[in-house]
């Protein structure tokens, strides 16, 4: 149920932030006098539509009979107020498969001249069509992050952006979110939700810690300190039966748990999931600074990140055609991490958003905030599929003063298409391994 609701949750988040870059456009295409002829929330095929007339402003349902009837002919405009609208109207539309939603814009082509076409605009408003998508999913980061500084801020990112003289900070300790069953754990009396507060007397900030402490410890009698919530009839003590407790309170309590761990060539050697320490951060005055300075960290990280990913991915390549094994392996290593550090659609709607979702709204927003700055990065990159390479594409033309026909633009994007296709497919399918394993 977990991961229908994640899942569920993630499909609509994705719509959302892929909506409101949509919207980026075509407020940007309106402001520069570009006739919208649809923009649809999901992809088609439609569920319902409606379109608005030029004249009177007013919507109307648009019946089926009608879908196939909406190609736009020649314009014709009688004075410049009229630039702004189609001569149909303009559709907007609810369709059928939640992974986004698009903005269609008259004349998306470099090379059309007709009136109120993207391609008759200016550079200067091509360039602010096509980025006004990557400028909206910014403010939508910088909204949640500035909301989250105000009412609680996880901290996920080492170093992450605060105001230190504004920001108060609370930490919760590492927490078993499972106990496998016949475990060393379930056996000694660790419960699910516990708090490890020490481990041998001492104190561990991430799981991980306590995983490599375990492994040093195998076979071994380990004292876990930990905090719990019982209902205070779990711990009453029964001297003399018959002994009764209907108390609803319940009460934080510290114990002590001695466990012995299996040996270490065991399938576990405690048998528990655990959620690493989870420090959230307050602001007052500074949220709206911090929305900003976290928004401008996490895309200098990503960027980082798609840098170090090309990176690898052709020092790996080359080194695996080196005649010395030990440069091969290392081309191998190099590769494998290009792997790990790529997550697609099932990796991010079928594992991140269960995992956020389940571990509460915050935690959720600020990945929906994380992916709005991926979406925004992703886009700025000059891949001619997307708006920086159309832009880039458009600039390149200009600069050599020379005409971008339709064809060209179209082979050259469709090709690109292809390729983000296929990689797309390929992430995909190691996400699937992943899971799978």
């Amino acid at each position: 149920m977990d991961i229908f609701l994640g899942v569920i949750v993630g499909l609509l988040v994705l719509m959302i932030l892929v909506t409101v870059h949509e919207f980026g456009h075509f407020l940007a295409a309106r402001k520069n006098g570009v006739n919208v002829l649809e923009f649809g929330i999901g992809f088609p095929p439609r569920a319902i539509a409606w379109r608005k007339d030029p004249k009177t402003g007013k919507w109307r349902r648009l019946p089926r009979s009608e879908w196939k009837k909406e190609k736009v002919s020649k314009v014709v405009y009688s004075d410049e107020k009229d630039k702004s609208l189609a001569q149909n109207g303009m559709i907007f539309s609810l369709n059928w498969l939640p992974i986004g939603g698009f903005c269609q814009m008259d004349g998306e082509s470099a090379a059309d001249k007709r009136p109120g076409t993207f391609g008759k605009s200016s550079f200067l408003a091509k360039t602010k069509i096509l980025f006004a998508g990557v400028a909206m999913n910014w403010l939508v980061a910088f909204v949640i992050f500035t909301i989250l500084a105000w009412v609680g801020m996880p901290e996920f990112l080492e170093g992450q952006f605060t105001i230190p003289s504004d920001t108060r900070s609370d930490s919760t300790p590492v927490q078993i979110t499972s106990v496998a069953e016949d475990s060393p754990a379930m056996r000694y009396g660790l419960k699910k939700d516990d708090y490890i507060l020490e481990v041998d007397g001492h104190e561990f900030k991430y799981a991980s810690e306590i995983i490599d402490y375990n492994k040093q410890h195998a076979g071994e009698s380990v004292r876990y300190k930990v905090r719990r919530w019982e209902n205070a009839c779990d711990t009453l003590v029964c001297v003399q039966a018959p002994c009764e407790c209907e108390s609803d309170e319940v009460q934080e309590t510290t114990t002590h748990v001695m466990v012995t761990l299996n040996d270490a060539d065991s399938e576990y050697l405690l048998g528990v999931t655990m959620a690493s320490t989870q420090t959230v951060s307050y602001s007052t005055w500074s949220a709206p600074i911090v929305g900003a300075g976290l928004t401008l960290q996490l895309t200098g990280e990503t960027f980082k990140g798609v840098g170090m990913m090309i990176g690898n991915l052709v020092s790996g390549t080359a080194r695996l055609f080196s005649p010395n094994s030990e440069i091969r392996e290392e081309g191998q290593e190099a590769l494998s991490q290009v792997k790990d550090s790529v997550s697609g659609p099932v990796g991010i709607i079928g594992v991140l958003f269960p995992t956020f979702t389940a571990a509460g709204p915050t935690n959720l927003a600020f990945l929906a905030a994380l992916i709005s700055v991926s979406l925004a990065c992703m886009n700025v990159l000059p891949i001619p599929a997307l708006d920086g390479g159309r832009w880039l594409l458009i600039a390149i033309y200009k600069l050599r003063k020379k005409e971008l026909s339709k064809e060209t633009e179209e082979k050259i994007v469709s090709r690109a298409f292809i390729i983000l296709l296929a990689l797309i497919f390929i992430v995909t399918i190691l996400d699937i391994i992943r899971i799978a394993n």
